[in-house]
Order: C-alpha cells, then sequence, then structure tokens
C-alpha cells in the first residue's frame, strides 16, 4: 500500500491564466517504492487566521469579518478559501505537480475580505488532501484512496496574493450589486451629471459624512 506525503513548495500569481489564480507547486512523495500510475487529487485550502497578527490598520479591515479585536478569541476561527483539484501523472519515490488555486475578488466572499485587509506578512493555510490513486504492481493495477489525514501548512505571502490581483484588477475591485440597487445607482448617476460610477460613489460618500459631521 502507497504511503504519500504532501508538501508545498512554492506559491505564486498566474498571470496569464483565464481568471485570477494562484499557483501552489506541489511535491509529492511516496515511500514505499509503490509505482504510482496516476492520481486524482483533490485539496480543500482553509485559511487559519488565528496564526497571525495583524496590524491597526489591518484590525480596521477585519472588523466585519470578526467584530472588534476584544472579540477575536471567539471569532478568529479558520474557514474555507477554496476547492481545487489536478490530475497527477505516473511517478515513483517523488515528483512535483502545479495545482491551480482559483481565486476571487468579490467582496461577498469571506476569503476576498480578509485578504484584502491584509498589508504585510503571511496568509496562514492549511491544505487538506483527498482522491484516488491509481497504482501498478506485479499483480496488475490497484485503487486505493488518498488517507484522510494527509494535510500540509503553508505561509502564502500576502505581496504574492496582491501582485496577482494587480494582473487581473489593476488598481480597482469590484463590488457585486443587485439590479435595483445597480439601475437606482445609474439614475442617480446620470441625474448627477457624474462621469463615472467611482465619481458617484464618492459623492455619496462625501455626502454621508457631512451629514454625519
Amino acid at each position: 500500500m502507497s504511503d504519500l506525503a504532501f508538501t508545498v513548495v512554492d506559491v505564486f500569481a498566474e498571470p496569464y491564466a483565464v481568471t485570477p489564480q494562484l499557483t501552489a507547486r506541489l511535491r509529492i512523495e511516496e515511500s514505499t517504492g509503490e509505482t504510482i500510475h496516476a492520481m486524482a487529487l483533490r485539496c480543500q485550502v482553509r485559511i487559519e487566521p488565528q496564526r497571525r497578527r495583524y496590524s491597526e490598520e489591518e484590525e480596521r479591515g477585519l472588523l466585519d469579518l470578526f467584530g472588534a479585536r476584544d472579540r477575536w478569541f471567539d471569532t478568529l476561527k479558520p474557514f474555507m478559501w477554496l476547492q481545487t483539484s489536478v490530475m497527477v501523472q505516473g511517478f515513483t519515490g517523488v515528483t512535483e505537480v502545479d495545482l491551480p488555486l482559483p481565486c476571487t475578488y468579490d467582496f461577498e466572499v469571506t476569503a476576498s475580505k480578509y485578504l484584502h485587509a491584509l498589508r504585510e506578512g503571511a496568509i496562514p493555510v492549511v491544505m487538506l488532501y483527498s482522491g484516488t490513486v491509481f497504482t501498478r504492481g506485479t499483480n496488475g493495477f490497484g485503487v486505493a484512496q488518498v488517507p484522510w489525514d494527509r494535510e500540509s501548512s503553508y505561509q502564502v505571502p500576502v505581496a504574492v496574493w496582491r501582485q496577482m490581483i494587480d494582473y487581473y484588477f489593476p488598481n480597482s475591485g469590484w463590488l457585486r450589486l443587485d439590479r435595483d440597487t445597480l439601475d437606482a445607482l445609474t439614475h442617480y448617476k446620470a441625474a448627477q451629471g457624474h462621469v463615472s460610477y467611482e465619481a458617484t460613489v464618492q459623492a455619496l460618500l462625501t455626502g454621508a459624512e457631512e451629514a454625519v459631521s
């Protein structure tokens, strides 16, 4: 029976993918000498926010997710970032494979809010592996499952995440609005003679700040 171990060697921004994507360079080691014919590998990536410190600026950005700092003991819990998969070609001993990590900048998604708030340091993640292993030996082919306890941890540099976002959303981001809200915003933009949605939102924010003061 094969014995597999997984190690993340590197995570880098993919500049030419169809959608925003990081790529994890994954080393897979099989220690019994058994020949792996192929592997359908699945991976769940979870962020562990309690494993790092946060600046005051980052704390403000995390208020919507975790509340005030005095609540973080209860609210700063691991959460899922993404799920992905890859087909691994046959090997014996050790191989490396690129594991795609498709990302989104949708602020309705918890991970996007969290990552946008970070300014420096690293994103602590744990990668949980599963899937099907196809082996080839003297008695023919065999099929086994990746053991449920296979995992690896990695510190993804925040700079790598920001580099990836800059590839696909240079100096910008986006918010998802329902149609009624978008129609109302479009009407307000036209009525006020604003040249862009950004100018419209800035005017609304300025008016809100003046009302509060």
